[in-house]
Parts: structure tokens; sequence; C-alpha cells
């Protein structure tokens, strides 16, 4: 039995609307700020591939209106499983823009209310990253790193992972951060996001995301803008993913 369900977030960014669809309808704009390494035809019927070490997502472009109107459709699933990415860009004025972003299909199995309690706070908190990107980092290409932790409980990875940035139990917006983390370059920044299960820090040449995600899986989504190994570096987070929770 399937289950339908949509997503909706309005927000304003500091960049003009062909800013934006570069960001949200290239390869390498995406790479910036959303899952994986991900490819995108520039063309109504043209495919569209998101990669992550530990799965991929497939969809086809149904939309293509540059730079107002994008829409990306995976197709339904054997299980009846169905999303639907959409992109609205109207242009202000000053150079911003406004998006307006729908996430909607079907969601399948028994667990489906989690998978869409799971949809609706993650949403926001990568459409947060993607104005942080426009705002701080637009224009530059981004080296995609992924690592992934256990299932464990939240109290568990929170503590691990604020324990190692240096920060307290409470953490707000602008909280400095300054870690050495074993294997791994300094990190030197500011908490830019922060919400139950998301913990954001951005510095002169990254966008650091930590997350406890569906299932209690601790999973680490960074977009890193500078000139480093993506193998090598990912190899390092998950060096110290595996070591901080051992």
């Amino acid at each position: 039995m399937t289950h339908p369900f949509k997503v909706e977030k309005e927000l304003e960014l500091e960049a003009t609307p062909e800013e934006v669809w570069e960001a949200i309808a290239t390869g390498p704009g995406l790479d910036a700020w959303f899952m994986g390494t991900n490819e995108i035809e520039p063309r109504e019927g043209g495919a569209a591939r998101m990669t992550l070490p530990a799965f991929s997502l497939e969809s086809t472009v149904t939309v293509w209106d540059p730079p107002h109107h994008l829409v990306l459709d995976t197709g339904k699933a054997e299980d009846g499983r169905l999303m639907v990415f959409e992109y609205l860009v109207e242009g202000r004025g000053g150079g911003t823009s406004v998006l307006r972003f729908v996430h909607s299909g079907f969601l399948a199995g028994d667990d489906w209310e989690t998978e869409y309690e799971a949809l609706k706070s993650g949403d926001p908190a990568y459409l947060q990253k993607l104005a942080q990107y426009l705002k701080y980092f637009r224009g530059r290409r981004a080296v995609p790193v992924s690592a992934y932790g256990p299932q464990v409980d939240a109290d568990r990875a929170w503590s691990v992972i604020k324990d190692a940035l240096g920060l307290g139990d409470e953490v707000a917006e602008g909280d400095p951060v300054k870690a050495n983390l074993e294997g791994l370059p300094a990190l030197d920044g500011v908490v830019d996001f922060v919400s139950p299960e998301f913990l954001g820090v951005r510095t002169d040449d990254g966008l650091y995301r930590f997350i406890h995600g569906l299932g209690g899986s601790v999973v680490l989504g960074h977009h890193i803008f500078a000139d480093v190994d993506q193998r090598e570096t990912e190899r390092a987070w998950q060096n110290w993913v595996d070591g901080a929770f051992a």
C-alpha cells in the first residue's frame, strides 16, 4: 500500500534566478549543496542521477524551463514509490530570488510515516544549505564528501559529535567551532544550522553537515570548496566516524 506525501518550502535566496538555476539544475551546482554526486541532462526528457556510496537515485526531467521551473520525476517503482522534486524560481529586486520547492509523491512500506517525518526535517535542512552555498560560495566548485556511522540513539550521536567539535550541550547558530579531528584538517568556522537531526558548520572552504538520520544512523554530508581528492577525503572522514563511535 502506498501513501501520498507532500513537503513544501519557500525561501528567499541571495542570488539571481540564473544563479539559482545553475545551483539546482546542473551537476556541479547540486554537488555544492545536495546529496552525493549529481548529473543532469539539460533538457525535457533528460536523465538525472544522484549517486551516493550507499545508493543511487535516478529520475527524469519532466519540466525544463530555465531559469524558472524544473521538475524531476523518479517514476513509479514496483512497490508504488514515487518522488517528484519541483523547483519554481521567481526573481526579486536587488539580485535576489524566491524559490518555492515542492517534494511530493508516494511512500511505500509499513514505516512510511517515519520516512515522511524524515523528509519534513531533511528537505528544509538541505534548502538551508543551498541558501548558505549561494550566499557564501556561489559559483565555486565543491567536492561532495559522504561518510556513514553506526545506528545509535540521538543522545549518543550528538554527545560524540558536539564533543568532537568543541561544543557544549546547548548549540546555537553563530557559535564558533574550532576542532582538531584525528586524521583531518582543522575545522575553524561557525555553526550555521541546528535542528534535532542536523548540525551544520561553515568554514572558509566548506559546508559540513553532521546528521542523525532515518533509523538512527549517523551520516556525514560535507561540501568542500578546495582542491582535495574526493576518495582520500571520504576515507579520512570515514576513518574518523568509525573511530569516534568505536
